[in-house]
């Protein structure tokens, strides 16, 4: 098993909490973590059909049979969240309950609503770069074609085979029950579409257009793929220094593996030459922030900047005072147009901070004051002092 990096943190929170619910998209590794990390707590699984239904007529029965427990897929029977409150609240005991989601929304919602200030929450995504052996990927396409998903390391799948089951598996059936879609079919064009937007503006009326739907529409099936943690938006970042900014936020997917798949690419040498590399890896870049980030407990602190004449940085990471700013650069041969959009951020905005650049080669430079990491680095790129 690979430890993975929210560990620390999750047992720091269930001794401090009653109730530690840990969401994510499927098969991302939660069920693995829980049982790892509390291996003397009963577990029931509200998946399974006859447990749901347990949970759903009897709540306090089943909370007696489950007391001190994992409760996983609890999305499921959201209506529990009310009676955990009421346990939690008699015993007043740190880590009595360990809730696992698959639904953003869902969970989010009513967690809100019944387990204010009782429950922490944290968010597990596939691995992050952290957590596996780079070094066994001499290029970075291997790595975007692959994807994180602990499975297909775990039992060597390969990823064709393993997304090709994610999608009809996974997200139709979430997306059954966060949504009511009939048309199938042409959700799974709209999946496909945004995958093709990976790293660009989202633009809705161009989407739904494309796929045949109302723009009403296309923001509703985004929201799911949101809930699913299959997809996330980058907020443009909103000081202004009298520019006018885009206000559209940019599209980017949690898993490379997964967009590589609806984008039909069939291996990583095809990615060598496929117009959506750079892209990919962009998207690859921002999620590890995202992942390294979520693994500590913390919400992202991630937007991007674009102003109406088409100056744009990367990535801005925000860190409670000061700006870095991070250019990101999908050749492996250092350009000096690499260094332009941080250049001009750091004139215009007056910062200090140190700028990064996270490039396609192996090498680490400092040029004019200027980071350069190489990808296998990505995540020091997150500390401006490393």
């Amino acid at each position: 098993m690979i430890i993975r990096t929210m560990q620390k943190k999750l047992l720091f929170l269930s001794e401090r909490f009653p109730v530690v619910s840990v969401n994510g998209p499927r098969q991302s590794g939660k069920t693995t973590l829980v049982k790892h990390c509390f291996p003397e707590k009963k577990y029931v699984s509200l998946e399974l059909p006859d447990n749901r239904r347990f949970a759903e007529e009897d709540p306090r029965g089943f909370l007696l049979t489950y007391d001190d427990a994992v409760i996983d897929e609890v999305q499921y029977v959201p209506e529990l969240f009310s009676y955990i409150q009421v346990v939690v609240d008699e015993k007043n005991k740190p880590g009595q309950y360990i809730l696992t989601g698959s639904q953003n929304f869902l969970l989010s919602e009513k967690i809100s609503q019944s387990l204010a200030g009782r429950v922490a929450i944290l968010t597990l995504l596939p691995f992050s770069c952290s957590e596996i052996s780079t070094e066994s990927f001499a290029r970075y396409e291997t790595l975007l074609y692959k994807g994180f998903y602990p499975r297909l390391y775990d039992y060597d799948i390969p990823p064709g085979d393993f997304y090709a089951s994610y999608v009809q598996t996974y997200i139709e059936r979430d997306v059954r029950m966060i949504r009511n879609i009939g048309d199938l079919s042409r959700f799974h064009l709209f999946l496909k579409l945004s995958a093709g937007r990976t790293g660009q503006l989202l633009n809705y009326s161009s989407l739904a257009g494309e796929c045949g739907i109302s723009h009403t529409t296309a923001s509703q099936w985004m929201s799911v793929l949101e809930a699913s943690y299959i997809v996330f938006l980058l907020r443009p970042y909103h000081k202004n220094f009298k520019k006018r900014l885009v206000k559209m936020p940019k599209l980017y997917f949690y898993d490379t593996g997964l967009a590589s798949y609806l984008l039909d690419i069939q291996g990583s040498s095809q990615l060598e030459t496929h117009y959506g590399r750079g892209a990919l890896f962009e998207s690859f870049v921002i999620s590890e922030f995202q992942k390294e980030q979520f693994n500590q407990g913390q919400a992202p602190n991630c937007y991007f900047w674009r102003d109406k004449h088409g100056h744009e940085v990367d990535c801005l990471i925000d860190r409670g005072g000061s700006i870095r700013p991070v250019e990101i650069k999908s050749g492996r041969t250092v350009n000096s147009e690499f260094f332009g959009p941080v250049k001009y951020w750091q004139k215009l905005s007056g910062s200090k901070v140190t700028s990064a650049v996270i490039y396609g080669g192996d090498t680490y430079q400092l040029r004019d004051g200027i980071e350069l990491f190489p990808w296998k680095d990505v995540r020091k790129a997150l500390d401006p002092d490393n």
